[in-house]
């Protein structure tokens, strides 16, 4: 029997597979009845091929074409020609500006701001299993993160250990953040100032990529605006100044099994400040590699108010706001009959100077304040005692009395 009734047949590598679409399009799940290299053993009982491999929709010729997706995002747009093979751009993306041969980062840069983000873009942040805790706790969206489109191939701990670095990943399941971007301008392209960045949504990165490896957690962030690694193009972006964002309606904690198969976790709930758990109880084991006070698989987390938070305007009045992305944004309320329609959005986030490093509040305790570098380098790290918590991100604890209060920023959507 068919693992699904949308079967399709598609080319990959020369050969044509029975296959469907996953991830709204974004990539193919490919069967076969025979081992082959990539493949992997297809979970799913009684199933009629015995194998099965994810492949990006951008790698094969498909020979029915699903539905077009009007909310799927483009992928990059690469000039390959003769001159211009695949490999040679690869290794481009993977080749700081600074030590590229001359008009080879230029072509880089290009390629990269082919990438875009739109509101309603669907957003990854791949986590460890203490991570995964943090956000439970009350984290809320910073530092590096993808497009999930890029990544709708890649569905086992091997594929994306690289985009997180830690340590603490586990072999056999890897976590991931999912959620709807609420706007572009919440997001920057990290570049390296040879690439000289041109718009509000390019940052220059330069002294992070600066940063020692004794100083940091994962891999080196290149300035190609790309992520490192072996064989992918796969563009990243990192939150605008390393500023925290509310999370939307919507948001997901997702597993990946060393199978392929990928289990929805928790989803929030906004209203409650709180996590809602999802999968059933075939997927307890994996909440067990969480490592969480209480009891694992428990049915919520609450969560306290953060000190950045969506605000929108409502007869003249600032209230607490909740996100839908891309359409519907209203006043905060535990009940659907109170969600009136802001006439107006805005993000506040609370920033301060201290030692000369300007830095995003990340929680007020007492006398104290946790804060985020937002232009991390070598210097502002020694310099505040800045501790790397995952990669790109640098934050430190100071007395409230020494932090030159900066102020609330509110950053406006244009809804």
């Amino acid at each position: 029997m068919p693992p699904t009734p949308d079967l399709t047949r598609v080319w990959y590598a020369g050969r044509r597979y029975p296959a469907v679409d996953v991830a709204r399009g974004a990539a193919y799940e490919l069967f076969s009845d025979a081992p082959e290299p990539g493949f992997l053993p297809n979970p799913r009982p009684g199933a009629r091929w015995p194998r099965r491999r994810f492949v990006h929709a951008t790698e094969v010729l498909p020979t029915a074409v699903p539905a077009p997706d009007a909310a799927l995002d483009q992928p990059l747009s690469v000039p390959v020609s003769a001159a211009l093979p695949w490999a040679t751009v690869q290794r481009m993306s993977q080749t700081p500006p600074r030590c590229a041969e001359p008009g080879e980062a230029a072509i880089t840069a290009a390629v990269r701001r082919t990438a875009t983000i739109r509101r309603g873009t669907t957003m990854m942040k791949v986590l460890t299993g203490p991570q995964v805790a943090g956000y439970l706790g009350g984290w809320q969206l910073a530092g590096f993160c993808y497009r999930a489109y890029d990544l709708a191939h890649l569905r086992t701990p091997q594929d994306l250990a690289l985009l997180n670095g830690s340590q603490d990943l586990d072999e056999a399941v890897v976590f991931a953040l999912r959620w709807r971007a609420v706007d572009p301008i919440d997001y920057a392209v990290p570049l390296d100032a040879a690439l000289r960045p041109r718009a509000p949504i390019e940052v220059d990165i330069t002294g992070l990529a600066g940063v020692p490896p004794s100083h940091r957690i994962g891999p080196q962030v290149l300035g190609t605006g790309f992520a490192p690694t072996g064989r992918q193009l796969i563009p990243e972006w990192v939150t605008a100044d390393f500023a925290d964002l509310p999370m939307p309606v919507g948001t997901s904690i997702v597993a990946y099994t060393a199978d392929g198969s990928e289990v929805v976790l928790y989803t929030y709930q906004p209203e409650q400040h709180a996590w809602l758990r999802m999968c059933g109880t075939q997927w307890r084991h994996l909440l067990s590699r969480i490592p969480v006070p209480g009891t694992p698989g428990q049915e919520y987390f609450p969560v306290s108010q953060e000190p950045t938070r969506l605000l929108g305007r409502y007869r003249g009045r600032m209230l607490d706001a909740i996100a839908d992305p891309p359409d519907d944004f209203w006043v905060a309320a535990k009940t659907r009959t109170a969600r009136y329609p802001v006439d107006a959005l805005a993000r506040r986030t609370r920033f301060v100077r201290w030692r000369g490093a300007l830095c995003v509040v990340v929680r007020a305790e007492g006398g104290w304040r946790q804060l985020r570098l937002c232009r991390p380098d070598a210097d502002s790290v020694h310099q505040l005692g800045a501790s790397s918590v995952e990669r790109g991100v640098f934050e430190t604890w100071a007395p409230a009395s020494e932090a030159t209060d900066g102020g609330e920023v509110d950053v406006w959507y244009d809804l």
